[in-house]
């Protein structure tokens, strides 16, 4: 059984930076594409970054230049760096761990509880 705890979500400021983790646990890191999405009040979850398993990384255009998804084979983790935060940027960020074996990130059905990302003046 799959398990993602999510860490990091705070409240800042615009223009400030923010590091997302998403530790798993339960079978093996390295067959795993991984994905963190986000859900902003009254949207629907939007997927913002996701890594292939192979190290290939893949952004929403909202995003591309401020985030950086990256994960720590060793840590079992997946982090999400996030610069110049917007006020549309708020929201809860999850992470997800792609199906089993796919190369490539489609999203399963694995998710983490979730992490609240506040930016407000």
């Amino acid at each position: 059984q799959v398990q993602l705890v999510e860490s990091g979500g705070a409240l800042v400021q615009p223009g400030e930076s923010l590091k997302l983790s998403c530790v798993f646990s339960g079978d093996f890191f390295m067959n795993y594409a991984m994905g963190w999405h986000r859900q902003a009040p009254g949207k629907q979850r939007e997927l913002v970054a996701s890594i292939n398993r192979g190290g290939p990384t893949n952004y929403g255009d909202s995003v591309k230049g401020r985030f950086t998804i990256f994960r720590d084979m060793a840590k079992n983790t997946v982090f999400l760096e996030m610069r110049d935060l917007r006020p549309e940027d708020t929201g809860v960020y999850y992470c997800n761990a792609g199906k089993k074996y796919f190369g490539v990130y489609v999203e399963s059905s694995e998710w983490g509880q979730g992490t609240q990302v506040t930016v407000s003046s």
